[in-house]
């Protein structure tokens, strides 16, 4: 099986853990997943399987959304609940006072990463030392918030939806929120209904993969990888070009019928049988391999 099956992770367990499950449940060993997700948190978890591994770095560059609940009035060192509380304060603000502040969030913003992350600083996980008692200075890191919706408000309570960037924590931006408004705050719950064109609705459990493995129906959860390409143009070359794309080799103009010279593309045999991915190159004349499937 080659492709992307959509998993809804559930509390408790981490993303390698659903990973390792996985292994078990598929008895193969090219899995992997395309994008951590805190062990408290669930939702949409894609996890590639066999070649469809190839795509963990694209796949993990896309924008993520989220449903968070914002606790006012309560810091923790790991700002969200599983923490130690570190601070308290009343919650005075009122709910104009909050969506305004958190309108101001929106766009471009630099975020500090938490210290309880699985960041590496001088070859050490950040969470690591974190657990020694140590605090180090954190860069800055450039993040996206496309969207932020209050979908409830009852303080000290906010429920947010937020659509971000990759490398964006929501913990953080609970922390950050608290903060502006000056009774301190972080992150109660959080679940990912969406990973680039994945969505919570086409997720399944890791106990559905197990029945479906057992009934033998597991490939019919499976996107392959051209399904998940799709939003590429679609071209073939000819079969004279058929022999080079096989052995990945770059494709003239003359060996490609139907011409697309802008971005990415899907290359396909003569016979339309889904090769890689492609990209022209004006100065050199030819369509290169960016990544193959064969």
């Amino acid at each position: 099986m080659d492709g992307i099956l959509v998993i809804r992770k559930e509390k408790g367990y981490t993303s390698h853990d659903v990973v390792a499950k996985l292994r078990g449940i598929l008895h193969m060993k090219k899995i992997g997943h395309t994008g951590t997700l805190d062990p408290e948190a669930e939702g949409v978890l894609p996890v590639a399987l066999g070649k469809a591994t190839r795509l963990v770095e694209l796949l993990t560059d896309k924008d993520k959304t989220y449903e968070a609940l914002l606790h006012l009035g309560i810091e923790t060192d790991t700002q969200d609940m599983t923490g130690t509380v570190v601070k308290e304060a009343p919650v005075t603000v009122t709910g104009d006072e909050v969506s305004s502040v958190i309108q101001g969030f929106l766009g471009e913003q630099m975020q500090i990463p938490p210290m309880y992350s699985a960041l590496k600083v001088g070859g050490k996980k950040l969470y690591e030392l974190a657990r020694e008692g140590k605090t180090i200075e954190r860069e800055p890191r450039p993040v996206h918030f496309y969207e932020i919706e209050i979908l409830e408000m009852t303080l000290p309570y906010v429920c947010l939806s937020v659509t971000c960037s990759k490398g964006t924590y929501i913990r953080t931006l609970c922390h950050d929120i608290g903060r502006a408004l000056g009774c301190g705050g972080c992150m109660e719950e959080l679940k990912r209904t969406k990973a680039g064109r994945f969505t919570l609705e086409e997720s399944h459990t890791l106990e559905e993969i197990r029945q479906a493995a057992e009934e033998g129906a597991v490939s019919e959860l499976v996107i392959g990888i051209e399904e998940v390409l799709k939003e590429y143009p679609r071209i073939c070359c000819s079969s004279y070009g058929d022999r080079l794309l096989l052995n990945g080799n770059p494709l003239t103009e003359e060996l490609v019928e139907g011409q697309c010279q802008d971005g990415w593309v899907r290359m396909c045999s003569s016979t339309g049988s889904f090769a890689g991915i492609y990209q022209w190159q004006k100065s050199r004349k030819r369509y290169f391999p960016v990544k193959m499937f064969l």
